[in-house]
């Protein structure tokens, strides 16, 4: 069968899948999140997606029912959430953060567990935090249309019991460890292609393969043979290996800024603009300086009635992070995004350029 990317790049491409990596990924989905029979599934992203692509065969494979919606909106999600008693859904981390920000009245009467996989985007900790408060227990897993959807999973470990919920939140947005049937996963040195030390510091390039990777793309042979090389799959995701194995996502590659020679993780300075209680979504990217080369221009929308200026935004990030990494420009406006939540970042280049 035949999937498209996102997107997200403004170039997506035609992905090609195989039976037996559908079916290995439809089997994964419930082992890796623990699926029990007859679960409630909630769809907030369409089937359509890398993630939902394989959810309708776990579904059938756990006798499970599955609940739609013609919207993506808090109040519909919430009220299915308590009238069907939804027992699972999938949602980007800007669905999660939508749900957090509702207002507090479409919270109410929501008394049985529910299970939350979440995916597209490093979640915010603060997002995580938010939904455990609400009894909403979140997954946090990570994959590519070229892996047919969810590869790998942030299982929570015993040892994390007992730990606050700052430091708590941070451990689940990592990525995690390969799920039970992809295969291989590794951070390597993309130029010498060897394995980049197991210590949470040296950034390196996630790689994958096995039988839950891409045949290849749709006529284009010199994409596929550079997403394919050495027999890996290239994800273009630049990560950390910490010394648990589970791998910690810093950025894209071609969204990382690169500021008087140090590399600025945009997914860093997101995570300290989404602490500001007055924002509803942050995007950042690299804008052109002449002193510095590159340095972190965010994009912010703010919740509803609230009010904030640049200098003061600006002045909160550096005193949470390092001067350095904190956005040079804030522009304040709704950010673009893919029918499936994520921000299409390439669409902010275009307004900077």
């Amino acid at each position: 069968s035949l999937n498209y990317t996102s997107g997200t790049t403004g170039n997506p491409k035609g992905v090609v899948y195989h039976h037996r990596g559908a079916h290995l990924n439809a089997v994964n989905n419930a082992l890796s999140w623990e699926l029990p029979k007859h679960p409630v599934y909630l769809w907030t992203l369409p089937m359509f997606h890398c993630n939902g692509w394989c959810f309708p065969w776990t579904l059938a494979a756990t006798a499970g029912v599955s609940v739609c919606l013609r919207h993506v909106q808090a109040a519909a999600i919430y009220g299915a959430l308590r009238e069907h008693k939804v027992s699972h859904f999938c949602a980007a981390p800007i669905v999660l953060n939508m749900l957090n920000n509702a207002d507090p009245a479409l919270k109410q009467g929501l008394d049985h567990p529910v299970k939350a996989m979440t995916a597209g985007a490093a979640p915010p900790a603060t997002v995580i935090a938010g939904m455990e408060a609400m009894g909403i227990a979140v997954t946090h897993v990570y994959g590519l249309t070229e892996t047919y959807g969810p590869c790998v999973v942030c299982e929570p470990q015993r040892r994390w019991q007992g730990q606050d919920a700052t430091t708590l939140s941070r451990l689940k947005a990592r990525q995690g460890v390969a799920s039970p049937l992809q295969g291989e996963m590794r951070v390597i040195n993309p130029v010498s292609g060897e394995p980049v030390p197991m210590d949470g510091k040296t950034l390196g390039e996630i790689v994958l393969r096995g039988n839950i990777v891409m045949k290849g793309y749709l006529k284009n042979p010199s994409a596929s043979e550079e997403a394919m090389a050495q027999g890996w799959f290239r994800s273009g995701d630049l990560a950390v290996w910490h010394p648990d194995g589970y791998v910690e996502i810093k950025d894209r590659s071609k969204d990382i800024i690169i500021s008087g020679g140090e590399n600025i993780s945009s997914l860093e300075v997101e995570d300290v603009l989404y602490r500001h209680p007055d924002v509803e979504e942050a995007a950042v990217i690299a804008m052109p300086d002449e002193t510095w080369g590159e340095v972190p221009c965010a994009f912010v929308k703010l919740k509803e009635g609230r009010e904030l200026t640049q200098a003061e935004l600006i002045a909160f990030c550096r005193e949470q992070m390092a001067h350095f990494k904190a956005p040079k420009h804030i522009i304040f406006t709704p950010l673009p995004k893919t029918s499936t939540g994520k921000v299409q970042k390439f669409m902010l280049r275009k307004q900077l350029a």
